[in-house]
């Protein structure tokens, strides 16, 4: 019977210390938890959905490596169409400054991961002469990295905003990048469109110098001047000259862009008769729409904000830091605690805000020159542009049918015996000068809208005459399929 209640008094005397010990597990096991699921969060800011979901979007032709995808192939005779599609899918620049971009907003996690500092886990066994169990002897410890102070969550979140307006600038860099693609690829096209009718032309005026050739020849044989026959054999040449220069400017242009669309050197490319863009807004339309939506000042807009955003950051290095612990030996104790760090690096702290204040009025001056600087480039462009067009209408509506009503004119004087063969010549070479000028203006032109393009941040069709400001400067970073 003794017995039994010595058993019944050891058993209750022990109670609280299983209860006790039942406890410290439970939250060892609680405190773990916490911690694992802390450690897996991010305070983002808000705005990180979206621009995730146009990093996504304009990425998709970039999803599968390189060498897997289905590159379109180009037909026999491309349109600029056909040309630029390929290039905005195979262009390694566009696609770098793309994962520029998308590295850009993985920062983003990143900077406003939280906790920002790791785990800490500590564990002590003590070595005692008493008589103690071997739970009690054992002591836990959990915290955060010392040599990392866990940051207030202020400041976690607005490194964060400081992430976005960086990934926001980058993909305003993408833009850029995409509409500089664009318009070295247009230009490239107008160029080799002018050197292949160029071409075409200068071997026309090559016959009719070899013509010329002739008939002074004939002319010299039968008591002629001599000297006429050397100036015609020196026009013809220098036209065969021309010709072997336009030759090799034409295979130096079609290297170059077929470099760009990721093809062969020596490829061969021909390009489509070409079309002329028409522009059916105005001026001031163009110049309101490129106000908006120019990408380096939406960059630079974006910059700007990021160092506001950082300014704040520098001033919140005065807000302290505070990293807390919690311990426990066995059944025995219990303890919470924490470490406040208090901001004295003073000189370091002015330091980043002095340097945070001089990059914001350094993004300042930038922005504002730049937006001055493109809007005189703008100006410039548009006026260019507008006199290229005057000068195609005036060749094609005024010189061009005079060309050819001289031309008709001297085959009927050459018919009724008025005229000389000679002077046939000349009438269809003043023909053929007309044309080419005519090209040249021509090629001039659609090299200003494509630099045009690039300055408004958007494509000349997208511009309507009732709408002088068309959708956000965002919607453009996807890839058009044009």
């Amino acid at each position: 019977m003794s017995i039994d209640r010595t058993e019944g008094a050891f058993r209750a005397g022990n109670r609280p210390a299983a209860i006790r010990s039942h406890r410290g597990s439970t939250v060892l096991v609680i405190c773990s938890l916490a911690l694992a699921g802390l450690s897996g969060c991010a305070l983002t800011p808000s705005g990180t959905k979206e621009e995730q979901a146009r990093m996504h979007e304009a990425g998709k032709p970039y999803e599968e490596p390189f060498e897997q995808r289905a590159l379109p192939e180009l037909p026999a005779s491309p349109s600029w169409q056909d040309v630029l599609q390929r290039a905005f899918l195979a262009n390694g620049d566009l696609e770098a400054s793309y994962f520029e971009w998308k590295a850009a907003v993985q920062r983003i996690e990143m900077a406003s991961a939280y906790p920002n500092s790791n785990l800490q886990f500590g564990y002590s066994y003590m070595f005692s002469s008493e008589r103690m169990k071997s739970f009690d002897r054992q002591t836990f410890a959990f915290g955060f990295d010392p040599s990392m102070n866990l940051s207030f969550p202020t400041k976690v979140q607005q490194k964060g905003r400081v992430a976005l307006d960086e990934a926001r600038t980058t993909a305003e860099r993408f833009r850029t990048a995409k509409f500089d693609l664009q318009r070295r690829v247009l230009s490239s096209w107008a160029d080799l469109q002018m050197l292949e009718q160029k071409r075409r032309i200068q071997q026309e005026q090559l016959a009719l110098s070899h013509l010329t050739i002739d008939a002074t020849r004939a002319r010299a044989q039968a008591g002629g001047v001599q000297r006429d026959l050397l100036r015609a054999e020196a026009s013809l040449r220098t036209l065969e000259n021309n010709v072997q220069n336009t030759e090799a400017e034409l295979t130096a242009m079609r290297a170059m862009l077929n470099g760009m669309l990721a093809r062969d050197p020596n490829a061969p490319l021909a390009a489509a008769a070409a079309d002329v863009r028409e522009i059916a807004a105005t001026d001031d339309q163009i110049l309101a729409v490129a106000v908006e939506r120019n990408p380096e000042i939406a960059a630079l807009a974006h910059q700007v904000q990021g160092r506001t955003d950082a300014l704040e950051l520098a001033r919140m290095q005065w807000i302290p830091d505070i990293n807390p612990s919690f311990m426990f030996t066995g059944s025995v104790s219990q303890a919470v605690g924490a470490t406040i760090m208090l901001p004295t690096t003073i000189a370091e702290i002015k330091g980043g805000i002095r340097e945070a204040e001089a990059m914001l009025r350094s993004g300042d001056a930038m922005l504002r020159q730049t937006r001055s600087d493109r809007a005189a480039t703008l100006v410039a462009t548009l006026v260019a542009l507008r006199n290229n067009e005057r000068q195609a209408a005036l060749f094609e509506t005024t010189l061009l049918p005079l060309a050819e009503r001289v031309l008709t004119n001297m085959r009927q004087s050459y018919a009724s015996g008025a005229a000389m063969y000679l002077d046939l010549i000349e009438a269809q070479n003043m023909l053929l000068d007309t044309r080419l000028m005519i090209v040249e203006a021509r090629a001039s032109r659609e090299k200003r809208l494509a630099e045009l393009e690039a300055l408004m941040g958007t494509d000349i069709e997208t511009v309507v005459p009732s709408a002088a400001v068309v959708a956000s400067p965002s919607a453009s970073n996807t890839l058009p399929a044009r």
